[in-house]
């Protein structure tokens, strides 16, 4: 074991200049990963059909890029603590790029749910190492009308993304290929922009990476994350293939705990969640992530199969929901940086997102698109509010050294939430649509057709007027069960964030922090007036950390 040694010189903060050119990189990063999943978000009925696949495999081409992003986020954020975050950005969009790459050439569906996997790992790494890297170079007080940036990048992504999706699948001379392909000069510029821009300290020490756990945590989630995908489609929830999964998931999940609680480099540290505000937090992100993917994912096929539009058309149809996401996350992160107060806007975005998905759950195939956009404008504004500030909150509450680790929580929790609500919403989609449809048939005297639960995703421009008639009211039906079902986890969301204590924030940044914490004795950190913290450990089993600038 060797003592821990003070770096020569500890970071000074940073100007909001140097901050905004570091963030230039972190910014086109996130804008490639939230492309990666917007982009194809009114392509996909399109490709489905194209490829003459399933809704089954509807549901898969998204879920598999959640289900990898989710499963690898704690690696990712582990990793953060132990080697160069910059060099880690750069690989995961790295990553990106060969994935998109391949997706962009794929002829069947197959190949493009293995892209999809592909793309997940390089999104995981950017959704957790951007905020993590956010939180070491600006101090807590700063941080939310930065934040409020991030929204507005999240934000331009999410309706850029679908926009030039349909604009790209409605171009006779594109397709849906360039879907893919477009998000690749982004993620090269985001490479070149991290080299010029971020400049971080590595702390260079013993590396223990706990392998075994990680193996664990990734088998379990992904083998219970593939049963919420296929049951209900392509087995019944109440089937030996269900037990299997869910005692194989529950079995290797228990026994990560178990080698985690005993890891001296545990990839998930089970002792953050002894601190009630990171449980608190990652609880409120897992139910944020339900609503926003919910919200993402089936609006836009709601918009095209059940409402009849173009691609392009359900792009332009989403920018309420986007609208009200943008101005709240500005408007908040401006606010909370200027007073210090951030719970009144937790709880307001849960009473609102809440509000917004009960609206949602009146839809059907008739509802004006006036009342429509309110609906949607209510979700944003509540998912805006608090998809940012729940990371604030915990990463105001952690010691330096756990930034990664109760960063990579939140947004693993958060991408379990969208990848278990997608899973799950979208076998209650396929089901209630079948039987919706049967009964529709029925009354018109038309034949069922075969099929069920895996039946193809339809081509409205190919369907008979009663047929399509039909299909319309079995869609709009079937989307505002899905946000029903959605609305009461959204209200657990919000009892969460209600229990959350309140806490001033903090005024120096996590590599300011790190510094104070790592300081050999409190004498010394006595002469660094600029390093407030708590006293630095005089041991600690990791190794000695040394600083230097990549």
């Amino acid at each position: 074991m060797t003592a821990i040694e003070a770096p020569e010189q500890a970071p000074s903060s940073m100007s909001n200049r140097q901050i905004l050119q570091a963030m230039s990189g972190l910014m086109a990063g996130m804008f490639v990963a939230i492309l990666a999943g917007t982009v194809v978000a009114n392509a996909l009925p399109r490709i489905i059909a194209d490829l003459g696949a399933s809704q089954s495999a509807y549901t898969w081409v998204v879920t598999s890029e959640l289900l990898a992003m989710t499963a690898t986020v704690p690696l990712w954020g582990k990793l953060a603590d132990l080697f160069n975050q910059k060099l880690l950005l750069q690989l995961s969009l790295g990553l990106f790029v060969v994935g998109s790459l391949v997706a962009g050439f794929s002829q069947d569906v197959n190949t493009l749910i293995v892209s999809r996997v592909i793309q997940g790992i390089g999104a995981g790494g950017l959704t957790a190492l951007a905020q993590i890297v956010m939180a070491a170079i600006i101090p807590p007080r700063r941080l939310g009308k930065y934040a409020g940036i991030f929204g507005a990048v999240f934000a331009v992504g999410t309706v850029a993304g679908p926009l030039i999706g349909g604009v790209l699948v409605d171009t006779s001379w594109l397709g849906w290929r360039w879907c893919f392909f477009v998000g690749v000069p982004f993620a090269l510029a985001g490479i070149l922009l991290l080299q010029r821009t971020l400049k971080l300290p590595t702390v260079r020490r013993q590396v223990r990476i706990d392998w075994l756990g990680a193996f664990l945590i990734v088998a379990g989630v992904c083998a219970l994350l593939i049963w919420t995908s296929l049951a209900g489609n392509n087995f019944d929830w109440a089937s030996w293939q269900t037990a299997a999964l869910v005692i194989t998931g529950v079995v290797l999940l228990t026994a990560a705990v178990f080698v985690e609680s005993r890891a001296a480099e545990p990839i998930i540290p089970l002792a953050i969640f002894r601190n009630r505000t990171v449980t608190l937090t990652t609880l409120g992100s897992f139910f944020v992530g339900i609503a926003m993917f919910a919200g993402t994912v089936f609006l836009s096929q709601y918009f095209q199969i059940s409402l009849g539009k173009s691609p392009t058309v359900a792009g332009f149809m989403s920018l309420p929901l986007i609208g009200g996401l943008l101005v709240s996350s500005t408007v908040a992160g401006q606010i909370i940086s200027a007073t210090g107060k951030w719970k009144r806007y937790l709880v307001s975005g849960a009473v609102i997102m809440t509000a917004g998905l009960g609206m949602l759950s009146t839809i059907d195939a008739d509802t004006h698109f006036g009342l429509l956009s309110l609906y949607m404008a209510f979700m944003g504004i509540g998912v805006g509010m608090l998809m940012q500030n729940l990371v604030l909150a915990a990463q105001n509450d952690v010691p330096a050294h756990e930034l990664g680790a109760a960063t990579s929580v939140l947004s693993f929790f958060r991408s379990l939430g969208g990848t278990v609500g997608t899973s799950v919403l979208g076998a209650v989609l396929a089901n209630r649509v079948a039987s919706e449809m049967t009964k529709g048939l029925s009354e018109n005297g038309l034949p069922a057709p075969a099929g069920g639960h895996g039946s193809a995703v339809p081509d409205m421009t190919t369907l008979p007027e009663p047929m399509k008639n039909i299909v319309e009211h079995a869609y709009g039906v079937a989307t505002g069960d899905l946000f029903l079902i959605a609305t009461p986890f959204a209200f657990l969301g919000l009892l969460a964030v209600l229990f959350i204590r309140e806490k001033p924030l903090k005024t120096t940044s996590g590599m300011e922090r790190l510094a104070a914490e790592a300081a050999p004795g409190p004498e010394d950190a006595a002469e660094q007036p600029l390093l407030p913290g708590p006293p630095a450990p005089r041991q600690r089993e990791a190794g000695s950390p040394e600083t230097t600038r990549h």
